[in-house]
């Protein structure tokens, strides 16, 4: 949690600083952006999803190189940790197809995946942080700075944006690296956040922020010291 004393992250070179960010990919799997997928079966257009992973790639790639802590979220919507809400929702929308079934092609990942060290973080509702470890994972870190990436703009990385700006993270939407299945909806989504709760950067901002981090960064030395006799 933030004290008065901290120092405020006004800049997004603050932001995105390895020392305290965290890039967090939300719900990057085949059910909700691969053909074959829930998505897809359910008679929806994954345009708008699937423009969005190439830059995620490369955001991926050059937060790699930062040394930014990388988390992956990947959501599991077995019939038993379904909620009574979640269950009626999907009734009242004639949604009741499976998704996310655990070990199923479905769950699993869609182009971009966790590396070994790259904790994965299983949630059962929208946002990542509801009945998860994701906080106790960022806190370990030293986290303060999210951002933000995935799918679906709207709802799952909308979600996890509110809660973690509710507990005291500043939070950081990548906008060309989330997806929404209309654009209007991932652009209703940018508005708010804007407005509200989250900055709103591309994935070329980002790196570029990087790119200074590392030409303000004192040279490292080669070698032992010498001392002069």
């Amino acid at each position: 949690m933030q004290t008065d004393g901290e120092d405020l992250l006004l800049t997004l070179e603050q932001k995105v600083d390895p020392a305290h960010a965290a890039l967090v990919v939300v719900d990057v799997q085949n059910d909700f952006c691969a053909e074959g997928g829930f998505f897809h079966r359910a008679g929806n257009d994954l345009a708008n999803i699937q423009r969005a992973v190439p830059p995620l790639a490369r955001l991926l790639d050059q937060a790699r190189r930062a040394g930014v802590f990388v988390v992956f979220i990947q959501a599991i919507y077995d019939p038993q940790v379904l909620s009574a809400p979640m269950r009626e929702r999907n009734r009242r929308r004639n949604l009741e197809l499976p998704r996310c079934l655990t070990g199923t092609w479905g769950a699993d990942f869609y182009v971009v995946r966790p590396q070994p060290g790259e904790p994965v973080v299983t949630k059962h509702r929208y946002s990542a942080f509801a009945g998860t470890e994701l906080e106790q994972v960022l806190r370990r870190r030293g986290v303060r700075s999210l951002l933000l990436t995935g799918v679906s703009t709207d709802t799952c990385v909308e979600s996890t944006a509110r809660y973690g700006y509710f507990m005291d993270f500043y939070v950081t939407l990548v906008a060309d690296c989330c997806g929404a299945l209309s654009e209007a909806d991932h652009r209703g989504t940018l508005a708010r956040a804007d407005r509200d709760f989250a900055a709103v950067v591309t994935s070329a901002d980002v790196i570029r922020a990087w790119e200074g981090l590392r030409a303000a960064a004192p040279p490292m030395l080669s070698g032992a010291p010498t001392h002069s006799s």
